[in-house]
Parts: structure tokens; C-alpha cells; sequence
């Protein structure tokens, strides 16, 4: 759902360092190609938007959910990829071409954080695939540090009142991940199993991952 991206300002980190204000080369030459390839009639625009979806929502977020579950159920993991989440990725091969610095943030009982590109849309792209229309959306980049929770409850979550709120701005240099918290009656799932039940919006906070009564088949 893309919320209707209306003020509790918890902005923790500020950019520090020049974003990409447009795509870079390689980007714009795929865009290029792309279109060419289109208006050619070589690719249907169909088929390429599936393929987008596909990237967007299954296969990307994927990488991410490996890690998610690895940290649930392995405490050193856990500890490693708090202490330094680019050499605990490393483990299964997500390694970033764009240089940037990797940290996971910790969702707790007391703390909850989401991640956003106030200037951009930098996003953690190894580990969660290509970003979300409403990511890049400027109402979401503006108006998620002014009014964390009620963006928060556009998406549905509903956050009780002693509960801090985080966000966390990416840059070019550095991107965040989120490490949500493991839902209750889990205590008997495989590695594999946790990983199905983590979501995309989980690891970039606005939402929670929901235990397997309440996950939709």
C-alpha cells in the first residue's frame, strides 16, 4: 500500500555526504536501452514491468530475508552483522559494487526504526533489490521524519505510544537495514521457513513481520 504521504521529528542521521542527484551512467544507459528496445518492439512493456515487479518484490527482498533469518536464529550472526553488516553479508555473497557502508538497525519491544532517502533514493540494493515506487515518492521522503507514526500508521502499523521511533536517512556512502523482530510462535521454524515469512517493508520498518497464523497464503 502507498500511504497519502501530514509533524514528531526523531530525524537521527543527517546527510553528511553529496547524494546522486541523477542516475548514474550505467543507469541512464539502461534506461536508453530500454526504450530503444521497446519502441523497436523487441521487449513488450508488459512483460518488462513483471519482470520490474518480480525484481521488486520477490527476488530482491529475498537476500535480505537470508539475512534476517540467519541473524534470528544465530546470535554470533546477529552480533557480527550489528557490529559490521557489510562483513556479515559478505557470508552469502551480497557485496555492494557502489562502495557504501552497510549498517543493520535493531527493532526491539522499546525501539523501532525505518529507513528512508530524504534528498534521493539511495536504498540498500543488495539486499533488497530495486526500491519501491513509494520510496522514491517525495511525500514519503519528507514526511516520514516529520511524522514518523502516522506514515507509519498509513501503512498500517500502529505503534504504541512508548515505543521510540528511529529514522534513519541513507546516503550515497551509507544505507541501512533493518533487523526486525522475530515474531512469537516461530520458536520451531527452520532457517529457511523465518526466511518465508520476512517481508521488504519489514527491513526498511514500516512494517512488522507477522507470525505464520497471520500470514496471507
Amino acid at each position: 500500500m502507498t500511504p497519502d504521504l501530514t509533524q514528531e521529528h526523531q530525524h537521527e542521521h543527517t546527510h553528511d555526504h553529496e547524494h546522486q542527484a541523477v542516475p548514474s551512467d550505467p543507469t541512464l544507459r539502461v534506461k536508453a536501452l530500454e526504450s530503444l528496445l521497446v519502441e523497436k518492439g523487441i521487449v513488450d512493456r508488459a512483460a518488462l514491468d513483471a519482470l520490474v515487479d518480480t525484481y521488486e518484490n520477490k527476488i530482491g527482498p529475498r537476500n535480505g530475508a537470508r539475512v534476517v533469518a540467519r541473524a534470528w536464529v544465530d546470535p554470533a550472526y546477529k552480533a557480527r552483522l550489528l557490529a559490521d553488516a557489510n562483513d556479515a553479508m559478505a557470508d552469502f555473497g551480497f557485496l555492494s559494487r557502489q562502495g557504501d557502508r552497510m549498517v543493520a538497525v535493531e527493532n526491539t519491544p522499546q525501539v523501532h526504526n525505518v529507513i528512508v532517502c530524504t534528498l534521493c533514493s539511495c536504498y540498500p540494493w543488495p539486499v533488497l533489490g530495486l526500491p519501491p515506487v513509494w520510496y522514491k515518492s517525495a511525500p514519503y521522503r519528507s514526511r516520514v521524519v516529520i511524522d514518523p507514526r502516522g506514515v507509519l500508521r498509513e501503512f498500517g502499523l500502529q505503534l504504541a505510544e512508548d515505543v521510540e521511533v528511529r529514522v534513519w536517512d541513507s546516503t550515497a556512502e551509507l544505507r541501512y537495514l533493518v533487523l526486525p523482530e522475530r515474531p512469537e510462535g516461530t520458536e520451531r521454524m527452520s532457517e529457511e521457513e523465518l526466511a518465508g515469512l520476512v517481508t521488504r517493508d519489514s527491513m526498511v520498518g514500516v512494517a512488522k513481520v507477522l507470525p505464520p497464523s497471520k500470514v496471507k497464503s
